[in-house]
């Protein structure tokens, strides 16, 4: 795939694990400078940015915590001293806990909207400040949005509060030549998806796409090089599901 992103600088959030160590994988073989972000597992990040160095790609970890504004402005600072521009950014860390109404407390509630929601505005934000025209902005949703699933009540708002940002924003980011699109992921094994559920869960979940499996990162990296290509730059505000056939 041919994804124009040779010498770009990406900022992958949530990227020491599961689809944001494989998109960050891909970019940087596409010819990205990948930002390798993570909150808590330095090792692992360590263990993404080797991988990237050992086929021949550019990366670095940067620690920040999103949902502390701060901590994102501090991501971004940091990636424009030791590369000078921000070309691509990748809202893909998020956090989902799954509580029947009557267990979800007011932690559970904030900590969820602070990392997806919060987290991925004011990334935004700073990539208005300081992206460059050209640029591709794509955040996380869920294809569980389009779904009615008992526990997913808050999970699935941060989401759709998500998408609509991203549609709104598609409007101010336009001017400057920077598309912003939302891709929302159907289930995919990850160690996200996949923890607390019983065996029985997870088989129920693939027979509920088109292809009987789930999804791998792989797969969402894929679209991730599509969209972030000049070949897509006609795509804006939209939500792209990448699901399978998940219904």
């Amino acid at each position: 795939m041919n994804t124009n992103v040779q010498g770009k600088v990406a900022i992958v959030t949530g990227a020491s694990r599961g689809i944001g160590r494989q998109i960050a994988i891909h970019l940087a073989r596409a010819g990205a400078k990948v930002v390798v972000n993570y909150a808590s597992n330095p090792s692992r990040a360590a263990e993404v940015v080797e991988a990237i160095r050992q086929s021949g790609g550019e990366a670095c970890a940067i620690r920040a915590d999103v949902s502390q504004v701060k901590e994102v402005e501090a991501l971004f600072a940091e990636t424009l001293e030791r590369f000078g521009a921000v070309d691509i950014l990748v809202n893909n860390a998020g956090v989902m806990e799954n509580h029947a109404i009557a267990d979800v407390t007011e932690d559970i509630f904030d900590r969820q909207f602070a990392i997806n929601v919060k987290g991925t505005y004011f990334a935004c934000r700073q990539a208005m400040l300081h992206m460059a025209p050209g640029g591709t902005i794509l955040n996380f949703s869920t294809s569980v949005s389009g779904a009615m699933l008992p526990t997913y009540s808050v999970y699935a708002a941060t989401k759709g509060a998500v998408e609509q940002l991203t549609r709104q924003l598609a409007k101010e980011f336009g001017p400057k030549d920077i598309v912003i699109n939302c891709i929302a992921p159907g289930q995919v094994s990850t160690e996200l998806f996949l923890g607390g559920k019983s065996d029985e869960l997870i088989d129920s979940f693939r027979r509920m796409n088109a292809f009987g499996r789930l999804g791998e990162p792989d797969d969402i990296a894929d679209v991730v090089e599509l969209l972030v290509s000049g070949q897509a730059r006609w795509i804006t505000g939209q939500t792209i599901r990448v699901n399978g056939g998940f219904n």
